[in-house]
């Protein structure tokens, strides 16, 4: 009994209580049926899946796991195969609700696709817990993987919202649904592909995915409450002015405007400058985390990512690194007096693409991490040139 406890409870509780969640905190309230049905479908396909995945694994001789296919193979077998296949499961599960009259509002992308993943997740939690009956760090992977179920799904399920909504399918949800792919695909690489000590990396992917959610669910209630698309009136499709205050958080489409420039050139000047900037301060960042270890006589030559006490000097690093972006977007913003975030913003993402060309050429391994952190330097960069630029 104990042992069906282990690894039921860790498995369906968390991705049942959070799929209770989704539902309630929809403003319309879909019908309760048609969430267990996704939910349960989510589970359906997601069986599917794996079986396709373990076939697959058998054939190719690769895995999952870096320690038996090697980085370069347990990525190609990642991004390849088993990201696109887990996340196609979850659109088909939740695909017979989108096409439902039940979705009439674009919030409805995140429920059902919030369904269909939170039910892949609990199958597949299921499943691990029973293959590893022992070690408490597979009870903690398959929570950690647990949230990234549920971002990466919403975010195609965003995209889906926001095409019914403009009546438009476009290339929105194809863009979308490739963008989380990979991004789910370097999650799982670092949740089950690496040793224990590479879930202390996730924890800031954890952080951004909980607040891009949260902007983007009050996104699509903010324009579910525009008369613009409820009765095709006009009033409420036009831009959002740039807020005075900080206090405010911003809306995406403010940050998307904040992001265009049509009214004259790209400084291009300022985004080579920016660039510099940005590097220097990754530089500097990197250096006082070294004078930092140093003082407090940390070893940097202990880390080890199979022992989780040995990545302190890491996480060191990495935030010296990442507390750079910041700095940099504010002071470009602040020194280029434009209102805007695009040249910061390209800017900063010279300086991520220079910096992880050189990663590539001399440490692969680093590569991966810096893949799966660039976004939220990028997000930060662009922070602190929000801050930084000029109100007008």
């Amino acid at each position: 009994m104990l042992g069906f406890l282990r690894w039921f409870v860790p498995a369906v509780l968390p991705a049942s209580l959070l799929a209770v969640g989704v539902w309630r905190t929809d403003l319309r309230r879909e019908p309760p049926w048609l969430v267990t049905l996704t939910f349960a479908l989510g589970a359906v396909f997601g069986s599917v899946a794996l079986f396709l995945e373990r076939r697959a694994a058998v054939w190719s001789g690769l895995d999952v796991r870096a320690a038996v296919s090697g980085d370069a193979g347990s990525l190609l077998f990642l991004f390849a195969l088993v990201a696109p296949l887990r996340e196609t499961a979850k659109v088909s599960a939740a695909w017979g609700a989108f096409r439902s009259r039940h979705f009439d509002e674009p919030y409805d992308g995140l429920v059902y696709a919030g369904a269909a993943a939170l039910g892949f997740a609990a199958l597949e939690n299921a499943t691990v817990l029973r293959e590893h009956t022992t070690g408490l760090v597979w009870i903690a992977r398959a929570l950690i993987a647990l949230p990234a179920h549920l971002f990466f799904a919403c975010a195609w399920g965003y995209a889906l919202g926001r095409a019914h909504q403009m009546k438009t399918p476009g290339s929105l949800f194809p863009a979308t649904w490739v963008a989380a792919t990979a991004g789910h695909a370097l999650y799982i690489h670092f949740v089950y592909g690496r040793g224990p000590g590479a879930l202390l990396a996730v924890l800031p992917l954890l952080l951004a995915m909980g607040g891009i959610t949260w902007v983007a669910a009050k996104d699509l209630r903010a324009r579910d409450a525009r008369p613009s698309s409820r009765d095709g009136a006009r009033g409420g499709a036009s831009r959002l002015s740039v807020p005075s205050s900080l206090g405010r958080p911003p809306s995406l489409t403010t940050v998307r405007d904040a992001l265009r420039r049509a009214d004259h050139p790209i400084m291009v000047r300022w985004i080579l400058f920016g660039a510099v900037v940005t590097l220097g301060a990754m530089l500097a960042g990197f250096a006082a985390s070294i004078a930092f270890g140093h003082w407090a006589k940390i070893d940097f030559a202990l880390v080890d990512e199979h022992d989780v006490s040995t990545t302190a000097p890491v996480a060191l690093l990495g935030a010296g690194i990442l507390a750079a972006f910041p700095v940099s977007g504010f002071l470009v913003a602040r020194a280029s007096s434009v209102p805007t975030l695009l040249e910061p913003a390209l800017a900063s993402a010279v300086a991520i693409g220079s910096t992880l060309v050189v990663l590539g050429l001399t440490a692969p391994v680093a590569l991966v991490f810096a893949l799966a952190f660039s976004p939220i330097a990028w997000g930060l960069s662009c922070a602190g040139a929000w801050i930084g630029r000029p109100v007008r």
